[in-house]
């Protein structure tokens, strides 16, 4: 094992986003942000949403590294124009400072590594949020300003959000908290009442492939299938270009274009198994439930745009006619959902997890086949 622990926040294949200068897309929150520090709005607490995967982590590095790059004006008559770009080189110091995790006057929040398990934590505990006393109790080599970047407070537990709570509630002086949010209802009223906000929306196909490139990656040919599959989100076409997500999808998709074809379900559920495939295995389940998801969406509001496959819009369009079979499909992807999460919460046999998904599938599609 590296003895460097892996990064809770880090996407397998990709950059850090400490490491990534650019930012597709998000223009409209950089500009929110960047109005209120040139107006002398500047609120003492951030919170970044939107779904995984758009760029929020790598806007609050951006942001960081403005911060902590662009000195205080002491709004003489010889004080330099407001900034009109968050943009800050990657030779100034403190771009190499972030970049190698040695800047003294940033500090990360995010899920420790458990040495004694081997693993990261699932949460982010209140001894971590605690932490933070010694960084504010430091005193800053130049009395500049402060940033603290939390990634991601859905991941805090409930004694580490109340922590973070009393920190929001009386700030330390000259300081900007960045506050990384999934799903922002998972978190105390009252952390959002005391959080301004910045919202991160999906990218299209051509803003992805964009993206896509910055971090080393040429999408070619399947930038239209990977912004269908992401939902816009760079995170999850990253995953699915490292554990070949499209193929597996279209595998998915064979199945049930061949009425069922076991033995191809039993090679794909075997393809699940052991611990060596256990990001396949989750990619697979949530492959499974975005194609009930397409699947129950046809049969309301027509083929799906745009597709993932050639063949995608005639074998949803075969298996979900109409909005009957809409709502049998869509009470279907319920019912699977529920039965994956208790599978993975007792430790089930991947393979048999799938399989079962498969059978259930297959009885649903027959159903819906023999309706007069």
């Amino acid at each position: 094992m590296s003895d460097t622990p892996p990064e809770p926040d880090r996407v397998t294949g990709a950059p850090h986003p400490r490491e990534t200068l650019h930012l597709i897309g998000q223009k409209p929150a950089e500009d929110a942000f960047l109005d209120a520090f040139t107006s002398g709005r500047m609120h003492h607490a951030w919170l970044i949403s939107g779904p995984r995967g758009v760029g929020k982590a790598t806007l609050a590095w951006r942001i960081a590294r403005f911060l902590l790059a662009t000195p205080e004006e002491d709004g003489g008559m010889f004080a330099a124009p407001p900034p009109d770009t968050l943009d800050i080189s990657a030779d100034h110091p403190i771009s190499h400072r972030l970049a190698a995790l040695s800047e003294p006057r940033l500090f990360l929040l995010r899920r420790p590594w458990d040495a004694k398990a081997e693993r990261l934590k699932q949460d982010i505990t209140v001894d971590e949020v605690r932490k933070m006393k010694n960084f504010f109790a430091l005193s800053s080599a130049d009395g500049g300003r402060r940033v603290v970047i939390v990634d991601a407070a859905d991941e805090m537990n409930v004694n580490a959000a109340n922590a973070l709570l009393k920190l929001l509630e009386e700030p330390p002086a000259n300081t900007t908290l960045l506050l990384i949010s999934h799903q922002p209802s998972r978190l105390l009223p009252t952390i959002l009442s005391r959080c301004r906000a910045l919202r991160c929306r999906t990218l299209d196909a051509d803003e992805m492939a964009q993206a896509l490139r910055n971090a080393g990656i040429d999408p070619g040919e399947q930038t239209v299938a990977l912004s269908a599959l992401s939902g816009g989100s760079v995170g999850a076409a990253l995953r699915l270009i490292t554990l070949d997500g499209l193929a597996l999808y279209g595998e998915i998709l064979r199945i049930f274009a061949g009425n069922g074809d076991r033995q191809a379900a039993l090679r794909l559920a075997e393809s699940a198994a052991g611990k060596t495939n256990a990001a396949r295995f989750d990619l697979m389940l949530e492959l499974f439930d975005l194609f009930l998801s397409r699947l129950a969406r046809t049969g309301i509001s027509g083929r799906p745009e745009p597709q993932a496959s050639p063949h995608e819009a005639s074998i949803l369009t075969k298996l979900c006619p109409d909005a009957y079979a809409a709502r049998r499909w869509a009470i279907l992807a319920q019912e699977l959902g529920a039965r994956a999460r208790h599978g993975r919460a007792v430790n089930l046999d991947p393979a048999a997890l799938i399989l079962d998904m498969v059978l259930k599938l297959n009885e649903t599609a027959a159903e819906l086949a023999a309706r007069p």
